[in-house]
């Protein structure tokens, strides 16, 4: 009992001493405060704001039912809520993931919601500039698209409305151009200026090839590669549909396409996007590293459209239960362990064994990293003469060291 009465009195003796110290009060100090420090410390009486706003990225939703307890959703509140254009859609006819003889090819597929597919532009050969008229949701991939609009007073129907991927950043209103056939003989002349002493004939031109534009410019003139990094500087915007021969190295590109007149296969997914590495000196290839790590060869005269695809966020989402994955059109996916001896290696025998064998496919090639074909120049003779650097895989991606 002594013990405890003294320590609590040699407590508020020390209280005491460390209060009667003069300190000035908090309105001292939210006058007399300037901001003289040049350090970035921050202490408990700063406010930053940049620190403060917190941006939430995800929608979710309060757990009153057990499918919504981990709904998690990205936040994309520039959508259109309405329905899509009509005569830009067709009907979705579902297989079930069998073909056209009745047998299931494609596993786990069948039934979800009903849907229209999409008519997305992805060749993008028609020249001039489009308004952006609003950015969609697309049910049949994981990017947003854009429904886009020509100026041209004498086009109608699927020549004047136009659904496009959607680049991350592009909003209504913005203007979108595809110089794939092309550059306008305006804007040619535009850059060139008007005290440019050129021919009749070249002012007459509707358009200027990209060849045209490119071959002067290997004389190394001053004229023309002013001209070239000019003209990259004007075409180079979000959206924009651009030969990869005109493209700077460094910049992030979607929707390449590898046929000079063909559409664009590669890098559609939602948040992928491809850089344009190197342009080989006699203008034939450009080499492109895609999302993969993977270093190809592309024709300089295939195009590509500026910035990444839309909505990154979509691989971070949570489905919350399995129902929503059957409104998507996926069917449980059975486990091979689970199934009888006929119907999978893994299957058969007594409790959970899949015999001590290396795991397998239904077919019965390897399934966890075995390699079954060698692409690229490991491999065969003329197997893929365009793939320079294969993508990492096992211990060379980052992170797996």
């Amino acid at each position: 009992m002594f013990r405890l009465r003294a320590g609590s009195s040699l407590l508020r003796k020390l209280v005491a001493s460390s209060t009667s110290r003069p300190t000035p009060t908090t309105t001292a100090l939210r006058t007399s405060w300037t901001p003289t420090r040049t350090y970035a410390a921050r202490t408990t009486r700063e406010t930053i704001a940049s620190y403060d706003t917190v941006v939430t990225e995800f929608k979710t939703y309060k757990p009153i039912t057990p499918g919504i307890r981990h709904l998690r959703r990205p936040l994309n509140l520039h959508l259109y809520k309405g329905k899509p254009v009509r005569a830009l859609t067709v009907a979705l006819r579902k297989k079930g993931g069998r073909n056209n003889t009745g047998r299931i090819t494609v596993r786990f597929r069948g039934g979800g919601h009903r849907r229209r597919i999409r008519i997305v532009d992805f060749s993008r050969m028609e020249p001039g500039p489009y308004d952006v008229v609003r950015i969609e949701y697309d049910p049949g991939r994981s990017g947003h698209i854009a429904l886009v609009k020509g100026r041209d007073p004498n086009v109608e129907g699927r020549a004047k409305w136009k659904y496009i991927l959607a680049p991350e950043g592009l909003r209504a209103g913005d203007v979108v151009e595809s110089y794939r056939c092309g550059l306008s003989s305006s804007l040619v002349q535009s850059v060139r200026g008007v005290e440019d002493d050129t021919g009749n004939e070249d002012r007459e031109k509707k358009t200027w090839s990209v060849d045209e534009i490119a071959k002067p410019a290997k004389d190394q003139t001053t004229s023309d590669a002013l001209l070239i990094g000019i003209l990259r500087g004007a075409i180079i915007k979000l959206g924009n549909c651009v030969p990869l021969k005109l493209i700077p190295t460094g910049t992030m590109v979607h929707n390449v396409s590898l046929d000079p007149l063909g559409k664009g296969i590669l890098v559609r997914s939602a948040g992928t996007f491809a850089q344009v590495v190197h342009h080989e000196e006699n203008g034939r290839y450009s080499h492109i590293r895609l999302q993969s790590g993977e270093v190809r060869k592309v024709l300089s005269n295939c195009a590509a459209s500026i910035g990444r695809v839309s909505n990154p966020l979509w691989d971070d989402r949570n489905l919350g239960k399995a129902g929503r994955n059957r409104w998507l059109g996926w069917r449980p996916r059975v486990r091979g362990v689970a199934m009888n001896a006929c119907d999978h290696p893994h299957g058969g025998g007594r409790g959970k064994s899949k015999s001590n064998k290396h795991p397998v496919s239904i077919w019965g090639w390897g399934t966890k990293g075995n390699r079954t074909r060698k692409p690229g120049p490991k491999g065969p003779s003329l197997s893929n003469k365009m793939v320079i650097k294969e993508r990492p895989r096992g211990k060379e991606k980052p992170g797996n060291a």
